[in-house]
């Protein structure tokens, strides 16, 4: 079974993203907040319910002086020793059990993940419906333009604050301390953002009431995932000027996958064309049916200037369906088309680009941009 999906504009959020904890780049308040924390005199209980993001910091920091000011990008088993020696030690020499460091060292691999742009969110800076705004423009554009804004501005080249942190082994004074920090810097990004959408539609000669401060707020928190996906529509992909006939050719070269139903499909959609039926319908024609779905078969990779290939087996199996719909799998596809279209009603999530092929004898599925 297969199905295209056509989409032009959409903004998406991955289902698991990394925290945005700027460490690598604090801001004023966050810098604060940790800077009046000092690991080497506070009690014990304070010591071991003291938030991941302080230790990881502090230990960042201590690093960032022995090391030239370099992050720990490249030595990350030592910088989780260098830790690890922050654990305070029983009074018989044998280490606490402090799970607040234990975090810390877990989540050093997040952590130090740098503070900065997708390729995908430069694209759409970069993009000609950002930086060429008009009236006609819509508002994600003029959104996406005002981020970029910010950016360039007082974002100092990086993108809003997303204003939440990862569940913690922390007090919860802190803690909800913490969560304030971020948020509040967030809410100070997105009304910076807002301010330079304000004067965007100011000068393209819109209303400011087009776009709400709390939309603007939405798209900061999820800025990091916004994304455009520009799908080819059925009459290019069918359109032998316009299909892409060099990725098909590749994908085949490449052996074993699920393009070659894909070909074989556009040999049924042929065939049908030209008999008014599906290959197989009926049983005394099963050996017609055959020798004529490899003709439209040939002259359609003829058409495509691409080799001959054995497939015998494949068309054999796809005359013997004869059209048939199996109620798993027609159910299986109909969800994922389902599915796509609640994605793109919702505007959340990245959606299929642009044909999906389901393979119900292996039980795998491939996405190919045609």
């Amino acid at each position: 079974m297969f199905c295209d999906v056509v989409v032009s504009v959409h903004d998406s959020r991955p289902e698991n993203p990394l925290p945005d904890l700027r460490l690598d780049r604090p801001f004023p308040a966050l810098v604060e907040f940790i800077d009046k924390l000092d690991l080497s005199t506070m009690p014990k209980k304070e010591h071991n319910h003291t938030p991941f993001l302080a230790i990881i910091y502090k230990y960042m920091e201590q690093w960032k002086k022995e090391h030239n000011g370099q992050l720990p990008l490249r030595n990350k088993s030592e910088f989780k020793d260098l830790i690890r020696s922050g654990i305070l030690i029983h009074e018989n020499g044998v280490p606490e059990l402090e799970e607040n460091f234990e975090e810390a060292i877990k989540n050093v691999n997040i952590a130090l993940v740098p503070s900065q742009m997708s390729s995908e969110v430069r694209t759409l800076f970069e993009d000609k419906n950002a930086n060429n705004l008009t009236k006609e423009s819509c508002n994600f554009w003029v959104t996406v333009r005002a981020i970029k804004e910010f950016v360039e501005n007082e974002g100092e080249g990086l993108l809003p604050v997303r204003g939440s942190i990862p569940d913690m082994f922390a007090d919860t004074e802190r803690y909800v301390q913490l969560q304030k920090i971020y948020r509040q810097k967030a809410d100070e990004d997105a009304v910076a953002v807002f301010q330079h959408a304000e004067r965007l539609l100011r000068d393209i000669g819109r209303p400011k009431t087009d776009l709400t401060e709390l939309t603007v707020k939405h798209f900061c928190r999820n800025a990091s995932f916004l994304r455009v996906i520009r799908c080819r529509s059925l009459q290019e992909e069918y359109e032998p000027s316009t299909a892409s006939i060099g990725d098909i050719a590749t994908y085949l070269e490449m052996g074993d996958n699920e393009i070659i139903f894909y070909v074989l499909l556009r040999a049924v959609d042929r065939f049908f064309a030209e008999f008014g039926r599906y290959p197989g319908y009926y049983d005394d024609q099963m050996e017609m049916d055959i020798s004529k779905l490899k003709s439209c078969l040939c002259k359609l990779l003829q058409e495509w200037e691409i080799n001959q290939f054995n497939v015998d087996d494949y068309i054999q199996e796809f005359c013997r369906y004869g059209g048939a719909e199996l109620h798993s799998i027609a159910s299986f596809v109909g969800g994922c088309a389902a599915q796509e279209v609640i994605k793109l009603i919702t505007k959340q999530f990245i959606p299929l680009n642009n044909t999906f092929i389901f393979n119900g004898i292996k039980q795998t599925s491939s996405t190919f941009q045609l």
